[in-house]
């Protein structure tokens, strides 16, 4: 550590030196950090809580399985410490209208976490491997003299630092402060983006008297204005209880309305609510390019999240390890410019990328029908042809009974029904797109246009407004 030079009187800024510096602790900051020590690289991590309060993060909790996770974290004590239900098979989704539900099996079991225990474990995870951590550290600026990125300014237990780096990987969340703070006129990074393009959410951890029947699933309910909530169950007796909505949407009282649905359900007469915490988490496709020179946007921050459900830890995950694989790579070779950082882009958007940016044509699609037309058709139609309809096969897998028993309930949305089929078709076109995501920042123009032609067709099949 050394010291710039101050004026009399002027408060006195350390200056630090790293490899890289990762700012934020959640999962994609996590991997990041734990990654680039483990392959012995000076990385430091700049979380803005507490020691105490670090990892305790406004999450749905659901989750698949840790086995999926980058190697680079102890996954079995991921699983045995963070995982408190392993069991859920299945997903719930409630009709408001009628009070019905419909049942969808899940391909794989997931499961459900203690999302505070999960990070820590993923924090003390990362110190394990070699990883500084420095807490109650602040983020408020970047250093950019010119066009790359060479590091930020904090505040440490109230003192400035200057942390400077060879690479910056931005795992700050959504909205990121460092965002608006650098210019991206040097890169093709993704700055088309705005709130409308976020969901805020709202939960609370409820205690009950007595199990759950339904400790197996995940379950859904539509509200208006194309807001939802959700019941996930930590445990049979522990469940955590959250609603969000759409930003591009008026606002929605989101604590009373999941309040007036906790009171209607007997399972929840005389729950304890042990937490409560809200949060910003983007529903839209993943940044085109989430690097910049000497930068790197990972998880919410590059909004690496299924636009649908909100689920983004498995994705976050991945996307810290190929940030810091990569960064190590461009550090190793002297040039940490955006040609040399693009690998990531490719292995995101080839990756998990594409299944997201599809999902998002649902997103968009629901967006120009009001809640009360989509539920009658989702709520006809069998679960398995629910779970095709968006992201396998579509109506075309159903047997002539169920064709027949779908046309009778579903009778008056027969146009959004075959609507929803023509945008399951375009999602099939958009993943092709993604598959040939360039492998060099010089063709990403055509390709953007190509993808754009799918989006074109896109809002000609459903009268929505162009979302981007």
């Amino acid at each position: 550590m050394f010291y710039r030079g101050t004026a009399p009187g002027a408060i006195e800024m350390s200056t630090e030196s790293h490899d890289v510096v990762v700012i934020g602790g959640g999962t994609a900051g996590c991997f990041a950090a734990a990654t680039a020590a483990q392959e012995g690289v000076d990385v430091v991590l700049l979380e803005r809580k507490t020691e105490e309060e670090a990892g305790h993060i406004a999450c749905g909790d659901g989750i698949k399985g840790a086995s999926a996770f980058p190697d680079v974290v102890d996954r079995d004590r991921l699983d045995e410490e963070a995982f408190t239900n392993r069991n859920i098979s299945r997903a719930i989704f409630e009709n408001p209208q009628t009070g019905e539900s419909i049942d969808v099996p899940f391909d794989e079991s997931g499961g459900v976490v203690d999302r505070w225990t999960y990070g820590r474990v993923l924090l003390d995870e990362a110190d394990r491997a070699g990883a500084e951590i420095h807490y109650e550290t602040v983020v408020q600026d970047v250093v950019q003299p010119d066009d790359r990125v060479e590091g930020v300014t904090a505040m440490r237990n109230g003192e400035p630092v200057t942390y400077e780096a060879d690479v910056v990987v931005d795992g700050a969340g959504s909205l990121s402060l460092l965002q608006d703070r650098i210019d991206f006129s040097g890169s093709t990074f993704d700055t088309n983006v705005t709130y409308q393009q976020f969901c805020s959410a709202y939960r609370e951890i409820l205690e009950v008297d007595d199990p759950v029947d339904w400790d197996d699933a995940l379950v859904f309910k539509p509200t208006e204005e194309l807001g939802y909530l959700w019941y996930f169950p930590r445990s049979s007796t522990e469940i955590n209880a959250g609603l969000g909505f759409q930003m591009n949407k008026p606002p929605m009282k989101l604590v009373e309305d999941l309040k007036r649905d906790l009171e209607t359900r007997p399972e929840f007469r005389n729950a304890t609510v042990t937490d409560k915490l809200g949060a910003a988490l983007p529903t839209r496709r993943p940044y085109d390019s989430a690097v910049h020179p000497g930068y790197v946007a990972v998880g919410d921050a590059a909004a690496h999240v299924n636009p649908c459900t909100g689920g983004g830890i498995p994705g976050a995950a991945k996307a810290g390890h190929w940030a810091a694989e990569v960064a190590i790579e461009a550090i190793g070779d002297g040039d940490v410019g955006e040609a040399a950082l693009w690998e990531y882009n490719r292995r995101v958007q080839t990756g998990f990328g594409k299944r997201f940016a599809a999902m998002d044509l649902y997103n968009i699609f629901g967006g120009a029908h009001d809640v009360d037309e989509l539920v009658s058709v989702i709520t006809s139609l069998p679960g398995q042809q629910l779970v095709d309809a968006i992201g396998k096969r579509g109506t075309a897998s159903m047997g002539l009974g169920l064709k027949l028993k779908t046309i009778l309930k579903t009778f008056g949305h027969w146009d959004v029904l075959y609507e929803l089929y023509r945008v399951q078709s375009l999602a099939a076109d958009l993943k092709d797109v993604y598959d040939s995501y360039p492998g060099d920042p010089a063709y990403f123009d055509a390709w953007q246009k190509e993808r754009d032609a799918v989006m074109d067709r896109l809002y000609d099949v459903t009268g929505a407004e162009p979302k981007y």
